[in-house]
């Protein structure tokens, strides 16, 4: 069974080839930046150029204990840099559209993070500048890359568990938010800060839901001002569906991460390491019980990486492939204007405790369908 898994691990790959890399520059030298993006790109052999930050002080630490060349004294500096191809920004969100704009206004192409854009709107119309200059945009939706995640989708895609009746990720943990004072204190909160890291993975297996249900809440004596418990439930064309169930206030210690795909002809299942020892963690877990193949009862999976750092290495190499090959990055801009339209109605579900259509608005978007190649790579 082992020579069955090469084509899987080939679409998990995240080897970024030397031809593909160009020089990079980070907007923001927060913790993501400090234990994921740089530790990333190393690995992956990209060059940084330098680090902006509004806290210099910051931005030289975290340069020098990484090893990158030079701090910017402003944005206006490392736009200026005519090495810098690629700009990376890992900012606050409230402040990413500003920064994507002035990026793309010096000709850089960009790495955003999640939620790159506050609305469906405001993200168009990064992605229609992108477009217009001739650039590519990318969003820093790793989790499509964990290899866990990447190589389940791999199995779908390869017909091993036949048609997808079913995709569910439950995640029951405690998170300090107060790692992020603004987390602490936003309106909004695991939907749009947590959860769309699976909802964008579920969409890059099953495509986009019609129809969607969610329902949120608190707890008693929580810090964060948000909802930190949701269940969402997407509803696609005939009987397949999913759910997403998480919660971030369990205080027994018990921590659960796990996902699961059903299918006609099997079932794949799996844990998210890092969540159970977050920002540490520990390996993830990978299952496939195969009809198809078959694979006589559940076959364990070798997984050798972990979402973070490992994973964040995928979408910048998907946007330096798009760039040097032509075509969109796997979490384009464009492509995630789904995942930000998927956000807009969960919440609008959450707020009026009613099902919510889940349509493109009203400006020539169609909705993506799951894919229907058949063991193409997902990376």
């Amino acid at each position: 069974m082992i020579d069955v898994f090469a084509p899987i691990a080939a679409a998990a790959d995240l080897s970024i080839p030397a031809a593909h890399r160009l020089p990079v520059a980070v907007v923001g030298a927060g913790a993501i930046v400090d234990v994921a993006h740089l530790p990333a790109y190393r690995q992956a052999g990209l060059e940084v150029t330098g680090l902006y930050d509004l806290d210099a002080d910051r931005a030289a630490e975290v340069a020098r204990r990484h090893g990158v060349p030079r701090t910017y004294g402003s944005l206006d500096e490392l736009l200026a840099d005519e090495r810098v191809a690629v700009v990376d920004i890992a900012v606050a969100p409230g402040a990413q559209p500003g920064i994507a704009r002035a990026a793309l206004a010096a000709g850089k192409h960009l790495l955003c993070q999640k939620p790159f854009a506050p609305d469906v709107a405001t993200g168009r119309g990064i992605v229609d500048l992108a477009a217009a200059s001739g650039l590519k945009v990318a969003v820093n939706q790793q989790l499509r890359f964990d290899e866990g995640i990447a190589a389940a989708r791999a199995m779908v895609r390869a017909g091993w568990i036949g048609e997808p009746t079913a995709m569910t990720f439950t995640v029951n943990i405690l998170t300090d938010w107060s790692a992020w004072d603004w987390l602490v204190t936003t309106e909004r909160l695991e939907i749009v800060y947590h959860s769309i890291h699976y909802l964008d993975a579920i969409r890059s297996i099953l495509g986009d839901p019609e129809l969607v249900f969610c329902t949120g809440s608190r707890t008693p004596g929580q810090l964060a001002r948000g909802e930190t418990r949701t269940m969402s439930t997407l509803v696609y064309p005939g009987d397949l569906r999913a759910l997403v169930h998480v919660t971030h206030e369990n205080r027994t210690g018990d921590q659960e991460a796990s996902f699961r795909v059903d299918g006609t002809q099997g079932a794949i299942k799996g844990t998210l390491g890092l969540l159970y020892d977050y920002p540490h963690g520990r390996p993830d877990t990978l299952e496939v019980y195969s009809r198809a193949l078959p694979t006589d009862g559940w076959l364990p999976y070798p997984v050798t990486r972990r979402w973070l750092p490992d994973a964040v290495a995928g979408p910048m190499g998907s946007l330096l492939r798009a760039v040097a090959e032509g075509g969109e990055p796997e979490t384009s801009g464009a492509d995630n204007l789904g995942t930000l339209r998927l956000l807009d109605a969960l919440y609008r579900s959450m707020d009026t405790g009613e099902s919510v259509r889940c349509r493109p608005m009203d400006t020539g978007e169609s909705v993506r369908r799951r894919p229907a190649d058949r063991g193409g790579s997902s990376s």
